[in-house]
């Protein structure tokens, strides 16, 4: 099959040298693994006519604390991690790497690369031909969405694993440009626009990640929906963070990933605090969260079953991390 991949692949030593390539070759982009990023070439999804790679850039390969901090290299292979003890005290985050795919493929895709994936959709994420025989898509070389033919807003959907495990834990990235660094709390970097998910300008890097130490204080986890015990995108993703008192749970955050355009947080609940075990606030939070979540048919389930999904891991969480063996992740 003819993929049409015709791209310069370069490999800069250091953070400088890669933003001043992102600046200043046109069209250039971001090679991180590849895992998502290849998969879109090989459909003809971009063309870009440069490819940057972060591998030989030693520092964002690296792990370490650093203050009141942990601060992860976003070039950093999920496999890696995995094995770092360092990451003991958010479980959230580990459970949430290794449901990343499968082993394979962790080996190669890193955590700044599953932060910045592209949003995904049934009509987008197919051959060129597929996609052509279909008149394209609002997303990509068409006008119409085909999930929600009259409207002009893109539904793809963000499905990241790490990205909600990551809110709940109060993580900051740090981006890079030419003359510019500067640190952003995660949420800021995303719109939930499926054309146009990450608000990074061009020429912008994402460099690391920072999570403060304390989160290790909060009790956290991930759980994912998906058709398959591996390798499939999450059709529902969950993550929990709480913190417990005499009263019951006193801090509670929860964050959502594939079924809107970007990665969702919530912690400004008015039930909380709130007693571990009272189901009419419960509920509650269900509803809250139910209507700002916009599952559309961007996958092969229904929108309604990945909206009740959200519920049942979101209770499934708050469950297993409020029982007394909650205390590292359900």
């Amino acid at each position: 099959m003819n993929t049409g991949m015709n791209f310069e692949l370069n490999a800069p030593a250091s953070i400088a040298e890669v933003v001043e390539q992102l600046a200043n070759k046109t069209g250039a982009r971001v090679f991180s693994g590849g895992t998502d990023l290849v998969p879109n070439l090989r459909r003809r999804i971009g063309t870009p006519p440069v490819l940057v790679s972060t591998d030989g850039v030693a520092e964002m390969k690296s792990v370490d604390l650093q203050g009141d901090h942990l601060v992860i290299g976003a070039a950093m292979p999920l496999a890696q991690l995995l094995e770092s003890d360092k990451l003991a005290g958010f479980p959230a985050l580990l459970q949430a790497i290794a449901e990343v795919a499968g082993p394979g493929l962790r080996e190669a895709a890193t955590i700044g690369g599953n932060l910045c994936q592209d949003t995904r959709c049934l009509f987008y994420n197919q051959s060129h031909w597929w996609r052509k025989s279909n008149g394209f898509c609002l997303k990509l070389d068409g006008d119409t969405c085909h999930v929600a033919p009259n409207g002009e807003h893109c539904f793809a959907a963000y499905c990241g694993d790490v990205a909600p495990a990551l809110l709940v834990l109060g993580a900051e990235v740090r981006i890079a440009a030419q003359g510019k660094d500067r640190w952003v709390s995660l949420n800021s970097i995303y719109e939930d626009d499926g054309r146009s998910h990450l608000l990074l300008k061009p020429g912008e890097l994402l460099v690391s990640i920072r999570i403060p130490l304390k989160a290790a204080q909060w009790r956290s986890g991930y759980l994912k929906s998906r058709l398959r015990k591996s390798v499939d995108f999450p059709l529902a993703g969950v993550a929990v963070a709480l913190r417990l008192d005499n009263r019951g749970i006193s801090h509670l955050r929860i964050a959502v990933t594939g079924t809107n355009s970007r990665p969702l947080l919530f912690e400004d609940f008015s039930v909380v605090p709130l007693s571990i075990t009272d189901d009419l606030a419960l509920s509650a939070i269900d509803r809250e969260i139910g209507q700002s979540i916009k599952p559309m048919r961007t996958t092969n389930l229904p929108g309604l079953y990945r909206r009740k999904m959200v519920a049942v891991l979101g209770r499934r969480l708050i469950e297993g991390l409020t029982a007394p063996t909650g205390k590292n992740g359900v």
